[in-house]
């Protein structure tokens, strides 16, 4: 069965993610910064929030715990835009090429709900190119489970050997092949256009 269909993930393969650039902005000192990240766990707590939890919620219990961070957690979420940079060089590019041409786009995207509304209305224009979008905070699943997986292939209408899904990860692209999708690393736009030509996609 050929591939049909080019599934995207989110962060650094459209627009680029930089968490550490905010967070330089918000604490100069090295030291004080690693000591903010490892004191509150903030990335196995970001990964609750792309799981599908609250931020307030979230934001209110880690603040409790850790009052001297209060104001640096909050700034987490109202400020979580600042961690999105501009666009991945020469993506965009490819998105609107495969749209002119037909071929079915989505995504998958291990994303905050409360986060990407924001986000998305933002650049509603560019989103307008895919057909539907699955993010882990609005089903409460994350990549690389196998269920979220199943669960887009199901709303795509798509059977896993049409899909070609693209991520930057590699414990979530070998969770996309686990499920019997094609996937593909995502290194930079030439090395996608050489996939997508060859999948006959471009």
């Amino acid at each position: 069965m050929s591939v049909t269909a080019a599934v995207f993930d989110v962060g650094n393969v459209l627009y680029g993610w930089d968490p550490d650039s905010f967070l330089i902005r918000q604490i100069a000192d090295d030291d004080a910064r690693l000591r903010f990240i490892e004191d509150i766990g903030l990335w196995e707590w970001h990964d609750t929030l792309d799981g599908g939890r609250d931020f307030r919620e979230a934001a209110d219990e880690l603040s409790e715990k850790f009052p001297a961070y209060a104001d640096l957690i909050s700034a987490w979420g109202e400020r979580f835009g600042e961690t999105i940079s501009d666009p991945v060089p020469g993506v965009h590019a490819i998105v609107e090429e495969l749209d002119a041409k037909g071929v079915p786009l989505f995504a998958i995207t291990n994303f905050s709900a409360d986060f990407w509304k924001p986000f998305h209305e933002k650049e509603r224009a560019f989103f307008s190119r895919f057909r539907d979008i699955v993010v882990s905070g609005e089903e409460k699943l994350l990549k690389p489970d196998p269920a979220i997986y199943f669960r887009a292939l199901n709303r795509f209408g798509l059977k896993p050997a049409e899909a070609l899904f693209i991520d930057d990860r590699e414990i979530n692209v070998e969770g996309a092949r686990a499920v019997g999708m094609h996937a593909h690393l995502f290194v930079d736009a030439d090395d996608l256009r050489l996939r997508l030509k060859a999948e006959g996609l471009l």
